[in-house]
């Protein structure tokens, strides 16, 4: 889709996910028992809760298509947001459309100098939710639940490392096949492709 711009805005959000061990999803789901030995915490309410860590979630949405980008990373640090950014831009290119605005919440990431630095390079205008207001992303929040039941939760995996091989086919299904209801049921690719002008199939 090389020569096709259309300026845009898109939804930004990160999503913390518990991380898989190695050693399996859980002893509910295959017996084993030695996840029982991991390490716990005391949560707010008293509960003692295991820990294994944490995977953060990166997704941007582009409000007219809905055309997703996500990686999982190890963090939600300043620098892992801005090459997320960097690599959403270069994907939103590759599909002809020229990021011009985005729109995140408040969370430190997004507020610090080397996002906005990265912004200002990349020629786009970083919009920032009103605080205690997440409705105002809606785009992403929404995003975010389809993506958690549909591939986080869709199956049972065997550890991190395979729930994350699993995303990139969820993804081309969500943005090639999967119908969505504010796009009079149709995928994000074809909507892209109205837009565009381009005919042909969804793929």
């Amino acid at each position: 889709m090389s020569g096709v711009t259309r300026a845009s805005c898109c939804t930004s959000d990160v999503k913390k996910l518990a991380r898989i061990p190695d050693s399996g999803a859980g002893h509910r789901a295959h017996g084993n028992r030695r996840l029982q030995r991991s390490p716990r915490k005391r949560d707010a309410a008293g509960n003692d809760r295991r820990q294994v860590g944490w995977e953060y979630v990166h997704v941007c949405v582009d409000d007219a298509t809905r055309l997703a980008y996500v990686e999982v990373l190890t963090d939600e640090k300043a620098v892992s947001a801005v090459g997320f950014l960097q690599r959403a831009v270069a994907f939103y290119n590759r599909h002809g459309i020229q990021v011009q605005r985005v729109m995140s919440d408040n969370g430190a990431c997004y507020r610090s100098t080397i996002h906005a630095l990265a912004c200002r390079a990349l020629g786009i205008r970083h919009l920032r939710t009103r605080p205690y207001r997440p409705q105002t992303n809606g785009k992403a929040e929404r995003f975010i639940r389809t993506l958690i039941g549909g591939w986080a939760y869709g199956a049972i995996y065997g550890s991190s490392r395979e729930r994350t091989k699993a995303l990139d086919g969820w993804l081309w299904t969500y943005n090639h096949r999967r119908p969505h209801g504010a796009l009079s049921h149709k995928p994000p690719i074809a909507r892209l492709n109205e837009l565009n002008n381009v005919p042909g199939s969804y793929s």
